[in-house]
């Protein structure tokens, strides 16, 4: 054991300047990747909806990859489609505006739109995975951007 000591630890120096310095590059990382989940929640809400109104216009637009537990008609998926990329893309916008309401709300839709990628993964099965990936990178991002937090 060399006895010495890591930079920013040494005496005289508080253990929240140490912790400050080595956090103030990943908070700004973090703040990119929230702008970067709002615009991936836009893209992603705004693709939502173009699924929902192509299972809403025409039912055979999807077809069922092999047999599935989870088994829901097609046009109800339209609609759960479209309204969930409805909000998704609002809640992004509001995420690239600064809303206050919007990083709360965009990991509960994350999560929810995670869910329900789940459950259409037998009709878009590499699609649903991206967007699920999508979803775990909005949930990270929103949950590590301490921008708003105040520091010591």
């Amino acid at each position: 054991m060399s006895g010495a000591t890591a930079p920013g630890t040494g005496p005289g120096t508080a253990p929240h300047e140490a912790h400050h310095k080595n956090t103030a590059g990943d908070s700004a990382w973090a703040a990119g990747g929230t702008m970067f989940a709002g615009v991936l929640m836009m893209v992603n809400g705004i693709l939502g909806i173009f699924e929902g109104i192509a299972g809403i216009a025409k039912d055979d637009v999807y077809e069922r990859i092999g047999d599935y537990v989870y088994k829901f008609n097609l046009t109800t998926w339209g609609w759960i489609h479209l309204v969930l990329g409805i909000l998704v893309a609002v809640v992004g916008w509001g995420i690239l505006k600064g809303a206050g309401w919007a990083k709360a709300s965009g990991v509960a839709l994350a999560a929810l739109a995670i869910v329900a990628q789940f459950l259409w993964l037998p009709y878009t099965p590499v699609w649903a995975l991206i967007s699920i990936a999508i979803g775990v990178f909005v949930i990270w991002a929103l949950c590590n951007d301490r921008s708003d937090v105040a520091g010591p």
